[in-house]
């Protein structure tokens, strides 16, 4: 028996991981106060306020390739005001909204002179939303724990898109306790130490 070729009208599985990312996420960011945006975050370097500015030109551009089926070059501007909090709940609000694209048609999306299917994007987007939702929450706090099922299934695929140079994207694999929660393997394998 043969396997029918896949359809680039095909929904692709990527939203069914981006949109429990996005809850993450978007729960994470309740804890978010003004008077939090100077703390240090598991983002080497960084703090809330450039994690969240790095997180709303993602969103955005994850956003764009749902839409409009390319991603710009240049990231997207700031909306006035400074509620960069703000600003990550509404871009995240319209990427759950953009996900239905992806639930219909799994169709090529430019990236400057390269094209790759929108499921791809949107799997590339759950992992990111996911991590710097956790990043997000550690930052504000103690870490809200990534829900089971989406950390599982991220780790599945974590080592085929991190596969290669790690640098300067992830830093090296934290050593965990076997038997320690999918979420806590998730940050661990991707440089963040899950117990800091």
């Amino acid at each position: 028996m043969t396997r029918p070729a896949a359809s680039e009208d095909a929904p692709g599985p990527g939203s069914a991981l981006l949109r429990p990312a996005i809850g993450y996420a978007l729960a994470a960011a309740d804890a978010i106060t003004p008077g939090l945006l100077r703390r240090p975050t598991p983002c080497r370097g960084w703090d809330l306020r450039m994690l969240l500015r790095h997180v709303n030109d993602s969103l955005a551009a994850l956003t764009e390739a749902a839409g409009a089926g390319r991603v710009s070059v240049w990231p997207a501007d700031e909306p006035p005001g400074d509620d960069l909090a703000a600003t990550f709940r509404e871009r995240a609000r319209k990427l759950a909204d953009a996900c239905a694209v992806c639930d219909h048609r799994d169709r090529v999306v430019g990236i400057a002179d390269r094209g790759v299917t929108l499921s791809t994007v949107a799997i590339l987007g759950a992992l990111e939303v996911t991590l710097h939702g956790w990043d997000i929450s550690r930052a504000c706090g103690p870490a809200r724990p990534i829900p089971a099922p989406l950390a599982a299934d991220l780790l599945v695929i974590a080592p085929v898109l991190v596969s290669g140079g790690r640098e300067p994207l992830f830093a090296p694999p934290v050593v965990v306790a076997q038997g320690c929660e999918p979420g806590d393997q998730l940050v661990a394998f991707l440089g963040r130490n899950p117990e800091d």
